[in-house]
């Protein structure tokens, strides 16, 4: 599939932030630096440089450093940013009322000036430099603990095309750190050996039906393949070792669809975690969300 289909969701509305500069580390280092730790927001929401990219944390008021609280990881599509996935996904609402840390970093940026994530061999690293990207965000996780009381069994990631395919790869790479996941309109490795959780991750599939951009039964992106949405969400019944799967009522998550446009099927695994598949169907690659959405998607990460 060529590169210049991939398009994200792209919105006008300027997004105002705290802006901390800060000296972390190089761009071309991706790791947060030990040294000198980020000077995270006590409360709201703040930006910051750690590791040389920009990440936005949103602290709920409710946040209470005697109380263990859980942490959402928002991942962008190519060709977006952090920014325009929060426009998009909408979270920091559910932050406030669930109360947990929300964290939305940036990716690298590639030589076509896009920023990116190095997830797969399909999505979405198209030339050299080739960042770490699984090593950036285990070690921003880890920054992250060390700067709040998180749960850490409670930290789940979300993502939405190229964010989707990275959080499927840590949940692959990074399953001692990861309890939950939530791909919107992404895919797992092609490759199955390329993934081993070393334990059960609950998993949130959500695939258009008619998605134009990565599609619903698999393809490639120049040349390297990617499964389609029924073997992604396959592989991980197995990885989490599943029983049968059984049908769920419908959910309403794109209104401008008509009626419960999406089906839900959901796998009971070990360990207490759960793979579920959303289908939108007659959705596209970013389907237009309604208000249903981002307490739909949270409250399966914040269930686990």
């Amino acid at each position: 599939m060529a590169r210049h289909r991939w398009q994200a969701a792209r919105a006008v509305t300027a997004v105002a932030a705290v802006m901390v500069t800060l000296a972390c580390g190089s761009a071309d280092d991706p790791r947060p630096s030990s040294s000198s730790p980020p000077a995270l927001p006590a409360s709201g929401t703040g930006t910051v440089q750690i590791g040389g990219r920009q990440v936005t944390v949103h602290v709920p008021a409710s946040y209470d450093p005697a109380r263990p609280a859980p942490l959402v990881v928002g991942l962008h599509g190519y060709t977006s940013d952090a920014a325009e996935l929060e426009m998009y996904l909408q979270l920091t609402p559910e932050s406030d009322r669930r109360g947990f840390v929300y964290a939305y970093p940036d990716g690298s940026t590639d030589d076509r000036g896009e920023q990116f994530w190095n997830a797969t061999d399909a999505c979405c690293s198209f030339s050299e430099p080739r960042p770490d990207d699984s090593r950036y965000l285990s070690e921003l996780i880890s920054t992250l603990e060390g700067a709040y009381r998180i749960d850490r069994a409670r930290v789940s990631l979300i993502g939405h095309s190229n964010g989707g395919f990275m959080a499927f790869r840590m949940a692959c790479d990074h399953a001692d750190q990861v309890a939950a996941i939530v791909s919107l309109n992404g895919a797992t490795w092609d490759d199955a050996s390329r993934c081993r959780p070393s334990r059960p991750v609950s998993v949130l599939a959500i695939n258009s039906s008619t998605d134009e951009t990565i599609a619903f039964t698999g393809g490639d992106i120049d040349g390297n393949a990617y499964p389609s949405a029924a073997t992604t969400v396959a592989r991980w019944v197995g990885y989490d070792r599943c029983g049968a799967g059984r049908d769920a009522p419908k959910l309403d998550l794109a209104p401008a669809l008509p009626g419960a446009e999406t089906s839900v099927r959901t796998y009971s695994c070990a360990a207490g975690s759960v793979v579920q598949a959303w289908t939108i169907h007659d959705g596209t690659h970013v389907p237009p969300l309604g208000s249903a959405f981002a307490p739909a998607v949270t409250g399966f990460m914040l269930s686990r």
